[in-house]
């Protein structure tokens, strides 16, 4: 006998008659004309695809589900952070708001900061096609000055010293707005660092008096001088730094480099700045116990040229404090922010430093924001 086929249409109807009618399976099959073997097995084969393949509505329910709270997730994010930014403009005006929407709208969609921020999505672009008022105008040329004397003090110009630059270049500007700007475009001074003396004062060498005694102030150049030596670390080890500084202007008279600390180091430095500045007797020069400055050449040295020779108490740092201040001025604009790779390289940064922009450029706030070559000039004049 040739055996029916049976289409899946025919075999779920005749599944769904046995769960729904009430009636025996014997009855069903007889009334389908399908023996009672083939409908146990079409019964069995309907409970597997149950097994293996649940409702898929009920799946695209919860895939919706998830989608709807993960999309107010992010929409209660974005809310809240707006909010933790807006903190500040809610005491201002709409223009205020408007200034932050239009900083913030890469991150966040317009309409949602408006929202948030309570201000319309018309206002807000009613506000950014408006021409920008005189003030504005003021701040975007008084930015472009202030990034320009940033960039020319190597990224060390705070508030105080950026305020006397504009207004030596004839600017208008008051310090409280210098800083407005400079925060509003991240331009932040870089701060200075602990500093870590190397003197070696455990020495046979004879100590002199200390004629200074912390009296830094001097009426003109060549009165007062102050030496110390730091140290900078290369790649190829380290190098050693020696200064003589005019205490009058700050201005740095003489230095010398070196890849090791001994006394012809200091040696250089000071003859350099007595070609340099030719002093009449009487300048005082001071300097810590260290035994480069104590030693017999450098002390001969002095008294040759008739300088007057001071040096610091026993373990009193404040003693040279001039001098130890221009070493972390140095490496907080320099030194710190670079990584050299030889000695040569930093030997050479140090000389533009300090030629080229310390001595000439840089405002000090002790000379009344100018610089040690303006100070001394002003004084000469």
């Amino acid at each position: 006998m040739k055996q029916r086929r049976f289409t899946k249409e025919f075999e779920d109807e005749a599944v769904r008659l046995v769960w729904t009618s009430g009636r025996a399976q014997r009855e069903i099959a007889e009334d389908l004309g399908v023996g009672l073997s083939t409908l146990v097995r079409w019964i069995g084969r309907s409970r597997d695809r149950q097994i293996d393949e649940p409702d898929r509505s009920g799946q695209e329910d919860v895939v919706a589900e998830l989608k709807r709270l993960r999309r107010e997730n992010e929409i209660l994010r974005q809310e809240r952070e707006i909010l933790k930014r807006a903190t500040a403009f809610f005491a201002g005006g709409k223009s205020v708001r408007f200034a932050l929407i239009d900083k913030a709208k890469e991150e966040f969609p317009v309409h949602r900061l408006c929202h948030v921020l309570g201000v319309s999505q018309s206002g807000y672009f009613a506000w950014r096609g408006r021409p920008a008022c005189r003030r504005q105008h003021d701040d975007m040329v008084l930015l472009a000055h202030v990034r320009s004397a940033f960039a020319l003090s190597n990224s060390t110009y705070g508030s105080p010293r950026m305020t006397r630059e504009l207004q030596d270049h004839g600017l208008a500007v008051g310090r409280r707005r210098t800083s407005r700007l400079m925060r509003k475009k991240g331009l932040r001074a870089r701060q200075k660092r602990q500093f870590k003396r190397t003197t070696d004062s455990h020495h046979a060498w004879p100590i002199a008096p200390n004629l200074l005694d912390q009296d830094f102030s001097a009426e003109g150049p060549n009165q007062k001088w102050g030496s110390d030596i730091s140290y900078i670390w290369t790649r190829e080890g380290w190098l050693y730094l020696a200064v003589v500084i005019d205490l009058f202007a700050r201005r740095v008279v003489g230095w010398a480099v070196a890849d090791r600390l001994h006394r012809e180091l200091a040696m250089a430095a000071l003859r350099r700045a007595l070609i340099m500045r030719r002093p009449t007797p009487g300048l005082i020069h001071h300097a810590d116990r260290g035994s480069q400055y104590c030693s017999a050449d450098y002390q001969a040295e002095l008294r040759k040229h008739g300088i007057l020779i001071s040096m610091s108490g026993k373990g009193n740092c404040y003693d040279n404090a001039m001098v130890e201040t221009f070493f972390k001025t140095l490496k907080s604009e320099l030194i710190w922010r670079t990584m050299f790779e030889t000695r040569q390289e930093a030997g050479q940064a140090i000389g533009r430093y300090i030629d080229g922009f310390y001595n000439p450029i840089r405002r000090h706030s002790a000379l009344d924001f100018t610089s040690p070559a303006q100070f001394e000039k002003m004084a000469g004049s």
